[in-house]
């Protein structure tokens, strides 16, 4: 299994994670060992997707801490830490993971009895270990739960990258087939390109190839066509934020395929952790949406495919409306016909 990122060394230590921009071409580890790096990292997409930017986001606690000088009182400590905490959350909005990672760790060093700046590193490091092997089994038991809505002989589209390159584990959607295959099920993938930066062709074909599971890349435009022709039965995407009343926001894209998939009466799923609910947030209009840059756009790579001066609309997201997801699966269990109600429930009865 892929392992995206992780933790080498100890308080000193830097996280090392698998340069997602060079696949599938290039497979290179590099190595951030400061908050610079790290921000850049998450903003470039080095690294991607939002479990796994939020362990990220976890560990840059690790890397605030080594700049801050033993001399510095406790409650400036803590200063430092949330203003660099910050610092690395503006690096991706939409994704709530990022924000609830770094306010977990935040939480957890006010709360320390450690009165060292030594003893506070080591509290911070372990906090974000924890969370980065709770990421590892919130990944399973995604997949277990989602396995059973894969049949033998199916034809499944995905979109983007939801797999062990975007979590700490085996990934949130892909999990669920990573789970069905582990149960003998045999099945076709088919996975969208995902322009403008081709996640699903560069990163979720590279980890399924790897996995040996039937796989077949398409064009993002041909979706409807596939699912006509009775090639598509059933939609599985992962998502960076939901909203209390279920509506969730993902990759560009994901709400035409749940327009498609509605209309040809085929089921839309989402898999996400729990830690993905934004109960702050009501509704998906709520949703702040990252606008990224008009390169990504006129670039395909390093060849520009779209002329200088026009003007160029980016949105990293779009959002779903509950209406139009089947289900939510988490790794607490299930929600199907998703809604505010039943997403509270949910919450509150698992946990």
């Amino acid at each position: 299994m892929v392992k995206t990122l992780k933790w080498a060394g100890g308080i000193e230590g830097c996280l090392e994670i698998i340069d997602q921009r060079k696949l599938p071409v290039e497979y290179k580890i590099i190595r951030c060992s400061n908050i610079k790096q790290l921000y850049d990292a998450i903003k470039t997409l080095a690294v991607r997707g939002a479990p796994a930017i939020g362990v990220a986001g976890a560990y840059g606690a690790v890397l605030s801490l080594q700049g801050v000088s033993a001399k510095v009182l406790p409650k400036q400590i803590l200063t430092v830490l949330k203003r660099d905490c910050e610092y690395l959350a503006s690096s991706r909005p939409t994704a709530v993971n990022l924000r609830w990672a770094i306010e977990r760790i935040v939480k957890c060093a006010g709360k320390s009895a450690e009165e060292t700046l030594l003893g506070l590193r080591k509290v911070v490091l372990k906090e974000a270990n924890d969370i980065c092997l709770e990421d590892i089994e919130m990944c399973r038991k995604i997949g277990a739960n989602g396995a059973r809505f894969i049949k033998s002989g199916a034809g499944i589209l995905t979109h983007c990258n939801a797999g062990a390159l975007a979590t700490a584990g085996q990934g949130t959607a892909v999990s669920v087939l990573y789970e069905a295959k582990k149960r003998g099920k045999k099945f076709r993938v088919f996975v969208d390109e995902t322009r403008p930066l081709l996640q699903g062709s560069r990163l979720t074909a590279w980890e399924l190839k790897r996995a040996k599971i039937d796989t077949t890349v398409i064009c993002d435009n041909m979706a409807a066509a596939l699912m006509r022709a009775g090639k598509i039965d059933m939609v599985i995407t992962g998502a960076d934020r939901i909203a209390a009343n279920g509506d969730a926001a993902n990759k560009t894209g994901t709400y035409g395929l749940s327009v498609l998939a509605k209309a040809h009466n085929i089921p839309f799923y989402i898999a996400a952790p729990s830690s993905t609910f934004d109960l702050k947030t009501k509704t998906g209009k709520d949703i702040p949406i990252e606008q990224r840059s008009a390169d990504e756009i006129r670039f395909c790579g390093d060849k520009q495919v779209a002329p200088n001066g026009v003007d160029i609309y980016n949105p990293a997201f779009d959002v779903t409306p509950a209406e139009n997801i089947t289900a939510i699966i988490t790794e607490r269990g299930v929600i199907k016909a998703p809604n505010a109600s039943r997403i509270a429930k949910h919450l509150k009865n698992s946990r």
